[in-house]
């Protein structure tokens, strides 16, 4: 009895040496990545650049201020793409199609989507588009790389829709490429805009740690995940077994959420999770500050 006694104090301990060491080293790695902006920031400032111009280019300076130059010219043509594909996030090329067999001689038009998660560009998305109608210059998709979640067929069928049969007597259908791209485009951000929503509540929920500890709640969440392909509903299990589903429209406002408890539905859990929520960013608020 007493040699528990002793040991409690030395285990406390250890923990809150853990706990600082691990709070040490996500502070280094904080100040590292801000050292890191702070450098980009001011080599590509406008009075940098001047000094660099400016300076005198004697034997033992030359090689450094030929580094600085090229680490200058570097950052400058990063801005410039970050810059090109922020305000482009929609831009169009032409390809041939190699194949003999291809219709309308391979010509394909090309579209390509750029999307932003977490401050970061994602690998850009593409649509190819061709003419496989006779006498017809209506688009039809090819090939694409949009994840299979996303409704592509439907907003082809709606906005660019085969033409019409020469015996069919109403209105030729009018393609808008345009409306097309935009709005596939805006389905594509929702689902990434969604898919890091359910990283925060993760994150918020201490099931992101790097110790691999979970956040200690008054109700230890197990695991938060999305509960299908489109990440409209998410999946979230706490430690005695309860699940809940949670479900979010397009654009993260929540719908309605139900937990499954041992004596049926826990509409208390509810609560205590959501709370007078009205979009999923505030639940990820409310763990977070928990």
């Amino acid at each position: 009895m007493a040699s528990d006694e002793i040991q409690s104090p030395e285990l406390s301990v250890a923990d809150q040496l853990d706990s600082e060491i691990a709070s040490l080293r996500s502070q280094v790695e904080s100040l590292k990545q801000e050292l890191k902006l702070q450098t980009a920031t001011l080599i590509t400032s406008e009075s940098t650049r001047q000094i660099l111009q400016t300076s005198s280019t004697r034997a033992n300076d030359s090689s450094r201020l030929q580094e600085l130059s090229k680490r200058a010219d570097e950052q400058n043509a990063h801005k410039q793409q970050c810059l090109y594909r922020a305000c482009a996030s929609i831009t169009t090329f032409k390809v041939r199609d190699p194949d003999p067999g291809a219709v309308d001689d391979g010509k394909v038009l090309g579209l390509r989507f750029e999307v932003m998660s977490k401050s970061r560009f994602l690998r850009p998305y593409y649509v190819m588009l061709n003419r496989p109608y006779p006498n017809s210059r209506h688009l039809r998709v090819h090939r694409h790389t949009v994840p299979q979640c996303i409704p592509l067929s439907g907003l082809a069928a709606r906005h660019l829709p085969p033409p019409t049969a020469k015996d069919d007597y109403d209105a030729p259908k009018k393609q808008d490429l345009s409306k097309f791209a935009r709005t596939l485009r805006r389905e594509l951000v929702r689902y990434h805009n969604r898919t890091a929503v359910i990283g925060d509540l993760r994150s918020a929920a201490g099931l992101e740690s790097k110790k691999g500890k979970a956040k200690e709640l008054k109700d230890p969440i197990a695991d938060i995940s999305a509960a299908d392909a489109q990440a409209k509903q998410i999946r979230v299990e706490w430690s005695d077994g309860r699940t809940g589903r949670l479900i979010m429209t397009d654009d993260g406002d929540i719908v309605k959420m139900v937990v499954q408890g041992e004596n049926g539905q826990d509409r208390e859990s509810v609560k205590q999770l959501i709370g007078e929520s009205v979009r999923i960013e505030e639940v990820a608020k409310r763990l977070e500050s928990a």
